[in-house]
C-alpha cells in the first residue's frame, strides 16, 4: 500500500515541480525515503518479481504498438533489437570483465544483457514537455518491445553459463532457436485458442464485461508459464501474445463497454506497474548503498568512488556502441533508399545523437538484475550480485539523468523529415463507415416498419439520422484546400461542444447536489456526458 501510495504522490509531485524532472526520478527519490524511513523492507524474490511485473507490462507494449509503423522501419528496429543487444552482451561483457577482473566472464555477460533493453516510458517521461517526434517513438517502442525479449533471453544464457561452468555456441544458438519458436508460438497458439473460446460463448450466450477483462489479464501470465513449462522463452511469448491479440481483436470484436473497461483497467496496471518498479528501485537503494565497502572490495579497491567510475565507464561504454550502431543503421538504410531511385534526406548529427541518448534504461534493466540467483547449485553465494545489482543500479539513475538533460536540448527546434498526413486516410475511413451506416439504417428501417401502420414515424427517423451521415460524407469529401477550411471549422466547433457539455455536467452536478434529481439519473446523464467528451477529446 506505501508503494502504490508513492507512485500516486509521485506522479502529483513531478507535475508540481517548477523544472522538468522525469517522474521515475521522482519515484525513485521518493522510494529512498520510504527506505530510510520504514522499518519494513521489501525482500524480492528474483523470479517471482519477474513473473509478476513483467508478462504483463510486454504483453500490453506488445498490444498496442503500432503495428503499421512498426512494419515500415522493421529492418531498423530489428538492427537495433537484435542487432544492438548482440553487439552491447558481447562488447560490454568483455569490458566489464577487463574492468573487474574479479567479475566472473559469464556475470559480467549477464549484466551486459540487462543492460542492453532500453525503456520507452522513461524516455516518454523524459520528453514529455518536448516532444519526441512520432516516428522516432515508433522506432523506439518497436525497438524496446523486441529488445527486451533479446537481452532477457541473452541473460538467461548468461546465468546457465554462470551456473554450469560452461558454455557452447552450438548448444546456445539451439537453445535459444527452441526458446524462440516455441515461446512465441506458446503465445501466438495460447491467444488465439482463448480469444475463439471467448468469442464462440459471447455469440452463443453474451458477453460479460468483467469476465472478457480477466481473461486479457491472464492471458500473459498464462503465456509466460506454459512457455516456462516447456523450457522456452516465457518474455517472448507474452511478446506474441500481446501482437496476436491486437489482431485478434480485429477480427473478433468486443462490446464497447468491455473495450472502455479493459482500456481503464490496462493503463491503470501499466501505471502502477511501471511506477511500483521504479519505487522498488529507490526502496532498495539504501540497503544497495550500505553494502558498498563489502561491494567495493570484490573490485579490488578500498575506495567506493571506484564504482562511480565504473558506472560512468559503463555509460561511456552504451553510448559509444549505441551511436556507433545508430550512425551505421542509419547510414545502411539510406544507401537502401538511394539504391531504390529515391533521394534520401539528409540525416542530422543530432537525429544520431537523440536517438543514443533516447537508450535511457529503466524498469526492464531492473526487474532482470534482480532476477540474477541467490546462490550456486552447491549453495555458495551467487559471484558478484551486489555489484551487479550496483552497477545495474547506477546506469539506469545515470541514464535518466542525462537524458532528462541532453534530450531537451537535442530535441529543440530538430528538424525531421516531413511525415505524410493521414487525413487522407482518414476521411477515406469515415466516408466508408458512413455509407455503410446508412445502408444499415435503409434495412433496418424497412425491417422494423414492415407490417406496420405507422411506417412513416420510422421512415422520418431514418431520414433524420441518414441526413447526419451523409453530411459527414459530403465534408470528408472535399478538395484539400475546403478540407482545410473544414478541418479548422471541426477544431472550432470541438471546443465549443466541450464548452457546453462541461456546462451540461456542472449543471447536473448541481441538480444532484441539491437533491432535485436522483444519484441514479445524475450517474447515467454524467456518463452520457463523459462519453461524449472523450468523442471530442
Amino acid at each position: 500500500m506505501i508503494l502504490l501510495l508513492a507512485v500516486v504522490i509521485s506522479s502529483a509531485v513531478s507535475r508540481m515541480l517548477p523544472v522538468s524532472i522525469p517522474t521515475p526520478l521522482v519515484q525513485i527519490a521518493l522510494g529512498a525515503l520510504i527506505g530510510l524511513g520504514v522499518n519494513q523492507r521489501v525482500e524480492l524474490d528474483p523470479e517471482l518479481f519477474l513473473l509478476l511485473f513483467l508478462p504483463p507490462l510486454l504483453f500490453l507494449d506488445g498490444w498496442r504498438i503500432p503495428k503499421d509503423e512498426l512494419l515500415k522501419d522493421l529492418s531498423t528496429v530489428v538492427e537495433l533489437a537484435l542487432g544492438l543487444v548482440l553487439l552491447t552482451v558481447v562488447g560490454m561483457g568483455f569490458l566489464i570483465h577487463w574492468m573487474i577482473p574479479a567479475m566472473p566472464l559469464a556475470v559480467a555477460f549477464a549484466l551486459a544483457a540487462v543492460i542492453s533493453p532500453t525503456d520507452p516510458i522513461a524516455v516518454s517521461a523524459i520528453a514529455a514537455r518536448v516532444p519526441i517526434p512520432k516516428r522516432m517513438m515508433h522506432i523506439l517502442e518497436g525497438e524496446s518491445l523486441l529488445n527486451d525479449a533479446s537481452g532477457l533471453v541473452c541473460l538467461r544464457f548468461a546465468i546457465a553459463a554462470a551456473l554450469t561452468g560452461s558454455f557452447s555456441a552450438s548448444q546456445a544458438a539451439l537453445s535459444f532457436l527452441w526458446m524462440a519458436v516455441i515461446g512465441i508460438g506458446v503465445g501466438v497458439v495460447l491467444t488465439l485458442v482463448v480469444t475463439r473460446a471467448k468469442a464462440w460463448v459471447s455469440e452463443r450466450f453474451g458477453e460479460e464485461t468483467g469476465s472478457q477483462i480477466l481473461i486479457s489479464l491472464l492471458i500473459p501470465f498464462g503465456s509466460y508459464l506454459l512457455a516456462e513449462h516447456f523450457h522456452a522463452s516465457g518474455i517472448l511469448a507474452a511478446v506474441a501474445a500481446g501482437v496476436t491479440m491486437s489482431f485478434a481483436e480485429i477480427s473478433r470484436q468486443a462490446l464497447a463497454m468491455t473495450r472502455m473497461g479493459r482500456n481503464s483497467v490496462w493503463d491503470t496496471i501499466q501505471f502502477a506497474a511501471n511506477g511500483i518498479i521504479f519505487v522498488l528501485l529507490g526502496e532498495q537503494l539504501p540497503g544497495i548503498l550500505s553494502g558498498l565497502d563489502e561491494t567495493v572490495q570484490m573490485t579490488g579497491h578500498a575506495n567506493p568512488w571506484w564504482l562511480a567510475f565504473y558506472v560512468g565507464a559503463i555509460m561511456v561504454g552504451l553510448a559509444v556502441l549505441r551511436f556507433i550502431w545508430v550512425w551505421v543503421s542509419l547510414r545502411i538504410t539510406l544507401l537502401r533508399q538511394a539504391q531504390n531511385g529515391a533521394t534520401p534526406p539528409r540525416a542530422p548529427w543530432r537525429l544520431v545523437a537523440t536517438m543514443s541518448f533516447a537508450g535511457v534504461r529503466g524498469a526492464i534493466t531492473l526487474a532482470g538484475v534482480l532476477t540474477l540467483p541467490l546462490v550456486m547449485g552447491d549453495g555458495t553465494p551467487f559471484p558478484g550480485r551486489e555489484l551487479a545489482i550496483f552497477l545495474a543500479t547506477g546506469v539506469i539513475l545515470l541514464s535518466l539523468v542525462m537524458a532528462s538533460v541532453v534530450l531537451p536540448i537535442l530535441l529543440c527546434d530538430l528538424k525531421m523529415p516531413a511525415e505524410p498526413s493521414k487525413q487522407a486516410e482518414e476521411n477515406k475511413a469515415r466516408i466508408a463507415a458512413a455509407e455503410a451506416a446508412i445502408k444499415a439504417i435503409e434495412r433496418a428501417q424497412h425491417a422494423l416498419s414492415k407490417g406496420r401502420n405507422d411506417a412513416d414515424v420510422y421512415a422520418t427517423a431514418a431520414v433524420r439520422i441518414m441526413d447526419v451521415y451523409r453530411e459527414r460524407i459530403e465534408n470528408r469529401s472535399l478538395s484539400d484546400e475546403a478540407n482545410g477550411a473544414t478541418l479548422r471549422t471541426d477544431l472550432i466547433e470541438r471546443d465549443l461542444r466541450i464548452a457546453a457539455i462541461t456546462a451540461e455536467r456542472e449543471e447536473v452536478f448541481r441538480l444532484a447536489r441539491n437533491r432535485k434529481v436522483g444519484s441514479e439519473t445524475a450517474k447515467k446523464l454524467v456518463r452520457e456526458l463523459d462519453l461524449l467528451e472523450v468523442r471530442y477529446k
